[in-house]
């Protein structure tokens, strides 16, 4: 794989690229939320066996531009996920997300349905009102959460929440985190959100007539498992495959697990 750098408005996104380019037009489009931090290797090198892989990283994330006036919102992302994907030429997307990735992805998708190929979502949210969220919509709050949750004691809290995953792989998490304008953006992007992330989007995704695979971690803090279920009744063809025994990122946790689930359903698209 490779990383190329990709720009949509005058906002820059590295984008991990790799895999099978005889139909380059259709690719397997990974989705991060809010952290850049998890890296999709795992999932992505053996799906490069059979296919074209793409991983952006979005504004305000990683090494993407985090300009102070971009839209931090749920439809300014799908529209900066929709630039990234017409300059790589991606004209069929079977889409990846994770977490604040599922709106943004499913945003694009309800306004794109005839370019996408397949969807899966991995802990994703429904109901977004889990305790980071409220703090972060809490103006005083989430200035004082800023400065008194540095890298050292975010990584410390993400040992507590997810202890399968490698506490180098969290440390990395954590680091992502907090770096100021990441946080900036998460803020913004919550607070321009709510609690129903996808609602605007659901009547259309309901004619969405490929298939759904929804891949959860049981033991999320922040994402019950009643929600994958919930998710699962959104879509007219729609598998579930829960990973017990871990959290809120299930393939740093069981890289295996998810990537044999994930591999099986994207061979047979």
């Amino acid at each position: 794989m490779e990383s190329t750098v990709v720009t949509v408005a005058g906002v820059r996104s590295p984008v991990l690229v790799g895999g099978d380019e005889k139909a380059p037009g259709e690719a397997v489009v990974f989705v991060h939320g809010n952290n850049a931090g998890a890296p999709w290797t795992a999932l992505m090198n053996p799906i490069t066996e059979f296919a074209r892989a793409v991983a952006p990283e979005m504004p305000g994330f990683g090494a993407a531009d985090k300009p102070a006036d971009f839209p931090y919102t749920v439809d300014g992302y799908a529209r900066h996920l929709d630039g990234v994907l017409t300059e790589l030429g991606v004209t069929r997307a079977h889409l990846v997300a994770h977490d604040f990735g599922g709106p943004w992805a499913l945003a694009w998708a309800a306004d794109h349905l005839d370019r996408v190929a397949s969807i899966t979502l991995i802990n994703t949210p429904v109901d977004i009102n889990h305790t980071a969220a409220k703090i972060w919509r809490t103006p005083v709050l989430a200035d004082v959460m800023r400065v008194v949750m540095g890298e050292r004691s975010t990584a410390a809290l993400l040992r507590r929440t997810d202890p399968q995953v490698p506490a180098r792989a969290l440390d990395e998490i954590a680091r992502h985190a907090t770096v100021p304008e990441t946080y900036r953006a998460v803020v913004r992007l919550y607070r321009a959100t709510g609690r129903d992330a996808i609602g605007p989007y659901v009547e259309r995704l309901k004619h969405f007539p490929g298939n759904v695979l929804i891949i959860w971690g049981d033991g999320d803090a922040y994402l019950p498992i009643d929600q994958a279920r919930r998710q699962q009744e959104l879509f007219a063809h729609a598998e579930l495959r829960i990973v017990p025994g871990v959290g809120h990122w299930p393939w740093l946790a069981e890289p295996d697990v998810v990537s044999d689930h994930l591999t099986a359903f994207l061979s047979e698209q």
